[in-house]
């Protein structure tokens, strides 16, 4: 069974886009290849039993398992050392990344605390969209009484498309919630 936010995006998003951006065919238009998810963990990653929670906890998110990450150098200053955990990440594609971000706007997203919306800033110059969530407990696949310590994660959504302002059309189809040049 294919993924709502998909079928949305094949029937109404992608022809819509194909008009208001002035492309020739529906192949030009932008497309999300790919979500990635990442939690940092710090210290904390050389705590198995705090490692095992956050991936657990990641897992539930995102219906997959999660990789650990390992540090690449040594720094005194932040208490690092070459080859310890780092974090966890994620790598979404297909009908599990189409689920995630129907699940990201519609759901999670509303429920952060005073939300007024994310940054139309967080793109690159290729047009991929980067931001970040305090706290990993807005996602209602976390339990709150579980989760012994509130995590943050960062959210890359890989875009193809030809500059930014495709790209940034795409995610305002799919319902992405920016902040508007008058608000506050």
């Amino acid at each position: 069974m294919t993924p709502r936010l998909k079928e949305i995006y094949n029937k109404e998003i992608q022809p819509a886009l194909k008009d208001s951006l002035g492309l020739k065919n529906v192949f030009m238009t932008p497309k999300i290849e790919k979500v990635v998810l990442n939690m940092g963990l710090g210290l904390d990653g050389a705590d198995a039993k705090i490692l095992k929670a956050a991936e657990e906890d990641m897992g539930k998110i995102t219906g997959q398992k999660p990789v650990i990450t390992k540090f690449k150098k040594s720094v005194a200053n932040f208490k690092t050392r070459k080859g310890s955990n780092a974090g966890l990440k994620v790598t979404l594609r297909k009908n599990k990344m189409y689920e995630f971000i129907d699940r990201l706007v519609n759901i999670a997203l509303p429920r952060i605390k005073d939300f007024r919306g994310l940054s139309p800033k967080g793109f690159d110059k290729f047009g991929n969209y980067t931001f970040g969530v305090k706290e990993h407990i807005i996602f209602p696949e976390v339990s709150f009484d579980r989760a012994d310590k509130v995590r943050g994660l960062d959210i890359v959504v890989v875009i193809k498309a030809m500059n930014k302002e495709h790209a940034f059309a795409l995610l305002e189809k799919m319902n992405f919630p920016f902040i508007k040049k008058g608000d506050n």
